[in-house]
């Protein structure tokens, strides 16, 4: 699934071509995503000016005048830019196209993705008023996480994958960076200092940093604008590393299975 930093990279791969673009048409060929796209949302959009191309967690929002059209890339979706000579293929549902004659396509093999509209405040909207701070930001902070944290039972990686505490801390990155904070990912997040929840705020940052510096992470089918995948693969340091050697200190990386989802951890270096 595609996490902040894909989103992030896709968010900058189309910005150019987009902003400030009219938008001159919109051809839905699948209705049927994860909810329904509007069947009007040709007619709301169509003449409107893309004023902002934004994000805010793993939704990519196209500000117009009027309202704003909200994606999500779901399980498998990816962005292109191109033009009518590209011919669509069998899971390309949506072609946006501005007064540039390009194309926004947005591909969708599994169809988990969405394009919906919104015509208020787009922090209003039922999918986004949850969400917790974006991670990158300075009111993501340790004074904060470390509030929420307090007298919590959960795994303290189970807190920070939780978006209405902060969102975008998908499975890949909360391992990479429990592992950069030197924290063990079973231990109970109301049990952790302020001094060590500082340093793993600061991994979080870092982590996803470098991720999208190297364009997301690819591990199954995610590549980005361009079509190129994402490289920050190459670059992890414990997640999917089972059986092989820490990198700080030699041991045997681990796995073990924790809220149905792959974790992976050096038991010398993070306690």
């Amino acid at each position: 699934m595609p996490e902040l930093p894909e989103v992030e990279t896709s968010r900058c791969g189309i910005e150019p071509h987009l902003l400030n673009k009219t938008i001159k048409s919109i051809e839905i060929r699948q209705h049927r995503l994860r909810w329904p796209i509007p069947k009007n949302l040709p007619s709301l959009a169509s003449g409107q000016k893309i004023r902002e191309v934004c994000r805010r967690a793993k939704y990519i929002y196209l500000k117009l005048d009027n309202g704003s059209i909200i994606i999500h890339l779901g399980m498998s979706g990816s962005l292109r830019i191109c033009t009518k000579k590209t011919a669509p293929q069998k899971h390309d549902h949506i072609d946006i196209t501005v007064s540039n004659n390009k194309i926004l396509r947005l591909r969708d093999p599994r169809k988990f993705g969405c394009v919906l509209w919104t015509s208020s405040d787009i922090n209003e909207h039922r999918l986004i008023q949850p969400l917790g701070p974006e991670p990158l930001e300075q009111n993501f902070t340790a004074e904060y996480l470390h509030q929420k944290a307090n007298k919590r039972q959960c795994s303290i990686k189970a807190l920070i994958m939780n978006s209405h505490i902060v969102v975008g801390v998908g499975n890949i990155y909360a391992s990479e960076a429990l592992f950069r904070a030197g924290i063990n990912p079973k231990r109970k997040a109301g049990k952790i200092s302020l001094a060590r929840i500082q340093k793993l705020v600061d991994a979080i940052k870092l982590t996803l940093n470098l991720a999208i510096k190297e364009g997301g992470t690819t591990l199954r089918d995610f590549t980005g604008i361009s079509g190129q995948p994402g490289y920050f693969a190459q670059k992890l340091l414990v997640y999917g590393r089972n059986g092989e050697e820490c990198t700080q200190c030699g041991e045997p990386i681990k796995q073990f299975t924790q809220q149905a989802r792959s974790t992976f951890y050096c038991s010398q270096c993070q306690r």
